[in-house]
């Protein structure tokens, strides 16, 4: 409990300049999963990450791990009613990052996080371990706004049963040889 008021704190100083800045609060008018929103759904990836960040015995650069975290759906635009000439999941990366260039001056890290967080549908892997937190920390948030939209309450508040439903969930969908 204590780690995540950690979190949680450390999440509300590294996110208010960009919660403040640029558009992110558009983001509130588009659904992402189910009834979850574009922006509930950016701050559950940062905060996933920020925590995963906290208990993995790795050094991260949790600034920008926050950074991109929060924008690595910054695409303005409802994908459910806008008609684009590629699918939205293999573009919407592209126009995240063109759209947080422009409003925002971004580290090699945060730009590679917004460009990957889509491995393995798009085909390039992510190139620094934050992207790769953000990565993950993405597939278990979409997985489970997903579920809780099909009205299935995967976890029943036990952290332990999630986990294992998410790595369930990982072992059958990844690319296995």
């Amino acid at each position: 409990m204590r780690l995540l008021i950690k979190r949680d704190n450390l999440f509300n100083h590294l996110s208010e300049p960009v919660l403040k800045t640029g558009h992110l609060n558009q983001l509130k008018a588009f659904k992402q999963h189910g009834r979850c929103t574009c922006y509930d759904h950016s701050v559950a990836v940062a905060k996933t990450a920020l925590f995963l960040s906290m208990i993995l015995p790795f050094r991260f650069k949790q600034k920008q791990l926050v950074r991109g975290a929060l924008l690595h759906d910054y695409f303005l635009y409802d994908w459910h009613n806008v008609k684009l000439e590629k699918l939205h999941g293999f573009h919407h990366p592209h126009i995240a990052c063109e759209n947080a260039k422009r409003d925002f001056d971004l580290t090699p890290v945060e730009e590679n996080i917004i460009r990957r967080h889509m491995f393995p549908l798009t085909p390039i892997p992510p190139r620094y371990k934050e992207a790769v937190l953000v990565t993950i920390s993405d597939k278990i948030c979409a997985t489970r706004e997903v579920f809780s939209a099909l009205g299935r309450k995967i976890s029943n508040g036990r952290p332990a049963a999630y986990l294992a439903h998410m790595f369930a969930f990982l072992i059958a969908f990844l690319p296995w040889r």
